[in-house]
């Protein structure tokens, strides 16, 4: 029995070494931005039968190993970083990177621009998440494989013509016929020069209304300074509850608008007034209210250089171009598995995919069960030090014990073979 106690021992001197090498690990990233500390699970190892005489079998164990070192994906502590290009995540979720090994995952969201403008990490991977603007909405397209973020510092970023615009407006139930209410709309044409148009209501019998957007002759090809140019012409009607029943004698719906040719050169373009919002809900109201408008928006920007981004919790980055304009130029995908414990931990904060973790999900922040993000800040390590530096105790005793047993042991077996004198 003494050789099987050497042996039992031995794995225990074995298991309890690796469980210091494990906190020993932990203890040293304590400070590591999104680290995720592990732990150590024990297994007995295979038993032998010692005799079969008793009603239950007599078996003895032939030591302990090592059954899991699985990391911990509690939350870390979100603190602020002062840098508009860090994010943490809070929740469940991993961003994606890309190099030259492929794709791997990280929850240390301390990413800068390099020189070219792309965002990396600190050990150059690439950030990835999505840049392309749909042509028409002048929307992110947030959906396929995401790529690179880049955003080249001080280059002119290049215009974007108005795609579609709207105005929350009631127009007055009380009016006469032939008053009229006036709203003031700019866009941005495909140079990114801004133009003022005029959405003119002329109240026509109770609830009707035409309509007429009008901009000023002189900056279109072709038109007379100070006269309006018309771009579109229409009818609304009103129920008798103020609700729009009718654009242009259908049902309520966006009207196309085509922009003429601009005499600075920029070319014609088609937009989208927004007459109902993405619930199809009205955006016209006819209460017995004074005509008034509410709200005014459009999606044209001018050309400018980037001064300033924000990473916001959906993911997005809002960037500040030119004299106080703002538009989003990126948004950081995140991804999900279904067991982020069996993902390989490969150093540098990272981890690549492997067939325990399952399939990665990539998706948006506050999505498909993944966390949001908070920008200019990072997540802390989870390693808890009480927890560690008890685990540590634990692990020493249980090396000095078992280093016990290896000395008890050889004393038997000097003792065995001092029978013989």
């Amino acid at each position: 029995m003494a050789v099987g106690s050497f042996s039992a021992a031995l794995s225990g001197l074995n298991a309890n070494s690796q469980a210091l090498a494990v906190v020993g690990n932990n203890l040293a990233n304590v400070n590591t931005v999104g680290f995720k500390a592990s732990q150590v699970t024990f297994r007995d190892l295979v038993y032998e039968l010692a005799g079969s005489d008793s009603q239950n079998p007599a078996q003895v164990g032939l030591g302990v190993g090592i059954a899991a070192i699985t990391p911990t994906f509690s939350q870390g502590a979100i603190e602020s970083s002062r840098s508009a290009t860090n994010a943490a995540i809070q929740g469940s979720g991993f961003f994606m990177l890309n190099g030259s090994e492929g794709p791997s995952y990280t929850r240390a969201g301390a990413f800068n621009f390099d020189a070219s403008g792309t965002l990396i990490s600190p050990d150059g991977q690439r950030v990835q998440g999505y840049t392309a603007i749909d042509p028409l909405t002048k929307q992110l397209i947030t959906t396929g494989e995401p790529g690179d973020i880049v955003v080249p510092p001080g280059v002119l970023h290049a215009p974007i013509a108005t795609g579609q615009f709207s105005a929350i407006s009631n127009l007055n139930a009380q009016a006469l016929v032939g008053d009229t209410f006036t709203t003031s709309i700019q866009i941005y044409d495909s140079l990114g020069e801004p133009h003022v148009t005029t959405m003119t209501y002329t109240n026509t019998a109770p609830g009707a209304w035409n309509y007429e957007l009008t901009v000023d002759g002189g900056q279109v090809s072709g038109g007379t300074a100070g006269t309006p140019f018309q771009l579109a012409t229409g009818t609304l009607s009103f129920d008798g509850s103020g609700v729009l029943t009718q654009v242009d004698g259908a049902a309520p719906a966006d009207v196309a608008i085509t922009t003429p040719t601009w005499t600075n050169g920029a070319i014609a373009s088609t937009m989208t007034w927004k007459v109902v919002d993405a619930s199809n809900s009205p955006l016209l109201t006819g209460y017995a209210s004074p005509s008034a408008t509410s709200s005014i928006t459009q999606n044209g920007t001018a050309a400018g250089t980037v001064t300033n981004i924000t990473i916001n919790p959906d993911g997005s980055i809002t960037a500040t171009i030119g004299a106080g304009q703002s538009m989003t130029i990126a948004q950081l995908a995140l991804v999900s598995f279904n067991n982020p414990q069996g993902l390989t931990k490969i150093g540098s904060n990272r981890y690549i995919d492997s067939p325990e973790a399952g399939t990665r999900n990539v998706g948006l922040a506050g999505t498909g069960g993944r966390g949001t993000l908070i920008g200019g800040a990072l997540e802390q390590s989870n390693v808890d030090m009480a927890q560690e530096l008890t685990q540590m105790i634990l692990a020493q005793r249980g090396y000095q014990a078992n280093g016990k047993m290896i000395t008890v042991s050889d004393q038997l077996l000097v003792d065995t073979l001092n029978l013989k004198q």
